[in-house]
């Protein structure tokens, strides 16, 4: 497998919709939740951040959250009619859109939140954030491998940046399905790594 080269200078590390209304105890969607927790992804996440700030690595958290009266957002496709339905609404203000823990969210760290789409980099300010940071590599970590993920991946690459995934630092339902999506998808686009290989590079700098 190989180890990309990853300069803290030109590298940030995306979290994906690791809120606690989708990944937390209380979750809209309790077998992503579930499956984030017993496979140790979040875990791992919250590892990955802690590194990126001890290596100086810019850390943005992607939040996918409503406005309680539901104003534009989207209701184009099955998944986000049934979203509005869900018991755990991930409303703009709540504790559901709030990071999870373990995950520890820094000064410095940019939190974009997004009240449409499927994806946190299209429609977003998270583009023009990693311009203006300098940034040319993104590390993406998160949830789900089912759509969130693959549209984060696809739309960094078709803006230019190199883009690392770290296969046990992202989840989706069925559990077999991330390895699936690995395989077939992503591995094509973005270089497939270990949230371990990325610990090991980043902890010389902490």
């Amino acid at each position: 497998m190989p180890q990309p080269d990853l300069d803290p200078a030109t590298t940030a590390l995306l979290t994906v919709e690791c809120q606690n209304g989708v990944v937390g105890e209380e979750s809209a969607l309790p077998e992503l939740a579930k499956e984030a927790r017993d496979s140790g992804m979040l875990g791992r996440v919250a590892a990955l951040v802690d590194a990126a700030h001890a290596a100086g690595v810019q850390v943005l958290h992607a939040i996918a959250e409503r406005r309680p009266d539901g104003l534009a957002a989207n209701a184009n496709a099955r998944l986000f009619r049934a979203a509005g339905k869900l018991p755990v609404r991930q409303l703009s203000g709540s504790p559901a859109v709030q990071v999870a823990a373990p995950i520890e969210v820094a000064g410095n760290d940019l939190v974009v939140r997004r009240l449409h789409g499927l994806s946190p980099i299209a429609g977003t300010d998270v583009d023009a954030l990693l311009r203006n940071l300098g940034i040319r590599t993104l590390v993406v970590t998160g949830v789900s491998s089912n759509i969130a993920i693959p549209n984060t991946v696809f739309d960094a690459v078709n803006l230019g940046y190199r883009v690392v995934v770290p296969s046990d630092a992202i989840a989706g339902v069925p559990a077999a399905y991330t390895a699936e999506v690995i395989r077939n998808s992503l591995a094509l686009v973005a270089t497939v790594t270990t949230a371990e290989a990325l610990l090991a590079q980043w902890a010389p700098a902490r």
